[in-house]
């Protein structure tokens, strides 16, 4: 079943026409390959810009079977339309989460994949595809094609992290780790700039999850000041529930239309970051909270990319090696707060070790999450960072652009593009998968 619609990425820019086909079963994604034209995989539409956006787009949330679990070892083998949400509704009560989650739970596994998606914990466990186990993948001859970190080691680099130009992702294992509860620990602290932010991150480094929030309106001696939020799992004896691997569906808050587009301006930006960074701040130390609210606080917001207006917005996520350091950090700063387009949703974090897929985003060093409603002077803003972070060898994150060049592109991720490159023309010699992202990077034709 296909029909022709409108898509866009979550932050509804840009938008596009595409044809949709529902794909169930392996030879629906054969029938779809044996038409002309550029194709992609398609998951829940959480990727911001336009890396799964396509003139025609399989989506793939009908499969979506748990195919085998191993109690002993955590073992989830399922389709690669399986949301988080639903591996977390599942699995907690048996005492399972996810070894690496973003910020949102509703992500399928083969988006995750595709996007090598990072979390809190970056700097102890690493991205998402560090605990894939093996993929199955039908490449656009229409053959499936079986890869892992030890099979088929090359097209396991090149799709992990790949944006869906390999191939469909059909099938994954992924490795859930053990729990006691369904709840976290966690510690809030408050900062006054960015020194003391980022010195509370090496205090707080041994914690399994650590994140801060910025207020990135706010000059002088007080920029770069925020909230740090670290966390552990719960153990069973710390939460009073009868059930502590259970937890209650909780409300949701609706947006049910898109707000005027001068809701979000540097005035009411300004007047949410003093509000929440004096509001956050009054119950520092330790405290705990339930894992939809540690992860996923924007998860209760249905629909919250509708704050942003009916033009959508930009996010815009780059890494500085630890070179750059946090000079490299106030510097762009900087640059935000001379501007005055503050973001309302700025989130920082710091990355260990980057792993070996060719075109995965963390490195070592500290990354930064900013939201931007769409203006003409927000991309000139963006431009401006763009050279900033490629002169201290940095790099933006595929999975949230929508308008990066080329250039910056190849100046990020140097060499680890020609061995993407090299595996893409080998699996897909035709360029038949491809995005509109991928069209403007350069990437296929």
């Amino acid at each position: 079943m296909s029909y022709q619609t409108k898509i866009s990425g979550w932050g509804r820019f840009p938008v596009t026409e595409t044809r949709e086909n529902r794909i169930r079963k392996t030879d629906d994604i054969r029938t779809a390959l044996a038409a002309d034209g550029s194709i992609l995989a398609r998951g829940l539409g959480r990727s911001y810009g336009d890396a799964s956006l396509a003139p025609e787009v399989l989506s793939m949330l009908p499969s979506n079977r748990m195919l085998a679990f191993n109690e002993k070892t955590g073992l989830l083998r399922c389709e690669s339309g399986v949301s988080l949400d639903e591996i977390l509704r599942t699995f907690v009560p048996r005492g399972w989460f996810l070894p690496v989650t973003p910020g949102t739970r509703f992500v399928t596994i083969g988006g995750a994949i595709a996007s090598d998606v990072h979390g809190k914990n970056h700097h102890v466990a690493g991205s998402f595809c560090d605990h894939i186990s093996s993929l199955k993948i039908m490449t656009a001859d229409g053959k499936i094609k079986s890869c892992s970190p030890r099979k088929n080691t090359a097209l396991f680099r090149a799709s992990c992290g790949g944006n869906g130009l390999t191939g469909v992702i059909v099938e994954a294992g992924i490795r859930l780790i053990p729990v006691e509860s369904a709840w976290i620990r966690q510690t809030t602290v408050k900062a006054a700039n960015l020194d003391e932010l980022t010195a509370q991150f090496e205090m707080h480094k041994t914690a399994t999850y650590s994140v801060a929030w910025i207020d990135c309106l706010a000059g002088g001696d007080a920029m770069g000041r925020g909230i740090l939020f670290a966390g552990e799992h719960a153990a069973k004896e710390e939460v009073k529930e009868k059930f502590p691997l259970v937890l209650k569906p909780g409300p949701m808050i609706p947006v049910p239309v898109s707000l005027p587009a001068f809701t979000l301006n540097p005035l009411t930006v300004r007047l949410f970051n003093n509000s929440y960074f004096n509001l956050a701040a009054r119950k520092p130390g330790p405290s705990l909270v339930n894992y939809r609210s540690f992860f996923y606080p924007l998860d209760k917001v249905a629909n919250w990319n509708r704050i942003y207006g009916s033009r959508g917005f930009v996010q815009y996520q780059f890494v500085l090696p630890e070179s750059a350091g946090i000079t490299g950090l106030r510097n762009i700063l900087g640059e935000i707060v001379a501007a005055g387009t503050g973001s309302f949703l700025a989130v920082l974090k710091q990355f260990g070790k980057g792993n070996g897929n060719f075109l995965s985003f963390p490195m070592a060093g500290w990354t930064l999450a900013l939201d931007f409603p769409e203006k003409p002077s927000v991309f000139q803003l963006l431009d401006r960072l763009d050279s900033q972070v490629s002169e201290m060898g940095g790099r933006i994150y595929l999975t949230k652009d929508s308008r990066m060049s080329a250039e910056t592109f190849r100046t990020g991720y140097r060499e680890k593009v020609n061995a993407f490159m090299k595996i893409k023309g080998e699996t897909d010699p035709g360029n038949r998968f491809a995005s509109l992202q991928s069209k403007r990077l350069e990437i296929t034709p």
